[in-house]
């Protein structure tokens, strides 16, 4: 089992009347409420926290992209992963993701990654990822075209990172008369590519078809199951069945020395992140054109409750989250393996509004008593089970 430290650097210091006045803390939520000071220790703080990661023994260390959004502080996780490529040595640092799709020039993104893998000397994992409807409001793009900017920066990172020569590219949303990298990235062909998906069945496909990672987002087990037997059907049509670490997990995970105290210190900070950071409407999360009809119709059928309105029993009982000892968490994590037969953990650990002390118990837990016990997973057992 490989695991991965995931943070999504919240700014958790929202108003008092936060849940009266503001219907979400992205796009509209007026940033008058930014503390510079307190932004300036959260940035330190969450660094920190990364470094901390990889000192425990994590496998991977991992950042992502975000827009105009107390949600998540990262606008630039390419930043972030040059702020820790040289203050670590051997995690791997992972960009989940760089959201292409809203990109004006993707051609930076790829500089910009084979930058990062000469300073990480070939740790950097490369994730991209669509973007969220907001962001596309937040950039001035229409959301109807997201797939296809996003499959054409695709395509063109990937000709970029491999090709011998110049070459011009030219395509409905981008047109470069000179592409010629400079530098190339250390890995090759490229670096790993991880793709999030949340059950759209062109997302599955895309992955399949270049053999990528699949990983989930916030989805209860019984869906996220749904999404990587279709990620498996569809390299199964392909001729081929996924290697289980080509399957990755994502989830918030809290621990304390007792269940009672993980349960009563956690409750508050998971309320935070859905009730408050997820506080995103339909309309901002999935505006019309932003789904395929299918894709749509997918995640209607999937029964699933918008995320303020779960109650923190439900999120801990249909798999949203896991909390507990170290032994109950790790007989959780057992569970949610052998029902859904990932090959990699990435674990949310500094959830909403916690502290910096309990989210660094927390990762002591769990790299001392749960990364050993998983550690031996015999992932191919899981994974022949569910085939």
């Amino acid at each position: 089992m490989k695991f991965v430290f995931f943070h999504l650097m919240p700014y958790p210091y929202l108003p008092d009347d936060f849940d009266e006045k503001y219907p979400s803390p992205s796009l509209t939520f007026p940033n008058k409420h930014f503390d510079r000071e307190l932004g300036n220790r959260l940035y330190h703080r969450y660094l920190d926290e990364l470094e901390y990661a990889e000192r425990l023994g994590f496998d991977g260390i991992a950042v992502n992209e975000h827009h105009q959004s107390a949600y998540g502080l990262m606008p630039s996780p390419n930043i972030m992963a040059a702020a820790l490529a040289r203050r670590t040595e051997q995690a791997q640092i992972m960009v989940l993701g760089n959201a292409i799709g809203i990109r004006g020039n993707p051609l930076r993104v790829a500089e910009e990654i084979a930058m990062l893998d000469h300073l990480t000397d070939g740790r950097v994992i490369s994730g991209f990822v669509r973007g969220i409807g907001w962001e596309y409001f937040a950039h001035s793009v229409n959301p109807t075209r997201s797939r296809d900017r996003f499959n054409e920066a695709h395509d063109l990172i990937i000709k970029a990172w491999t090709s011998d020569e110049m070459f011009q590219w030219i395509s409905p949303n981008y047109e470069y008369r000179y592409v010629n990298l400079w530098p190339r990235p250390v890995q090759r062909p490229h670096p790993p590519i991880y793709i999030p998906g949340a059950g759209s069945t062109e997302t599955m496909r895309f992955v399949a078809e270049r053999k990528y990672t699949y990983m989930s987002v916030y989805a209860p087990s019984r869906v996220v199951r749904r999404w990587f037997d279709g990620y498996r059907q569809a390299a199964e049509e392909l001729g081929y069945q996924p290697d289980p670490e080509k399957i990755a997990l994502s989830i918030p995970i809290f621990l304390a020395e007792t269940d009672e105290q993980a349960h009563r210190e956690a409750r508050q900070h998971v309320d935070w992140l859905f009730h408050k950071g997820l506080k995103q409407g339909a309309e901002l999360m999935w505006p019309p054109g932003y789904m395929t009809p299918s894709s749509m119709r997918g995640l209607l059928m999937a029964g699933m409750k918008p995320f303020p309105e779960l109650s923190y029993e439900e999120l801990l009982a249909e798999g949203y989250v896991v909390v507990g000892s170290p032994d109950s968490v790790t007989a959780r994590l057992q569970e949610l393996h052998d029902e859904l037969g990932f090959g990699q953990l990435i674990g949310l650990f500094a959830i909403g509004d916690m502290t910096h002390e309990q989210t660094t118990r927390s990762m002591e837990l769990f790299a001392s008593q749960v990364m050993p016990a998983l550690r031996p997973l015999a992932v191919s057992d899981s994974a022949a089970a569910l085939s």
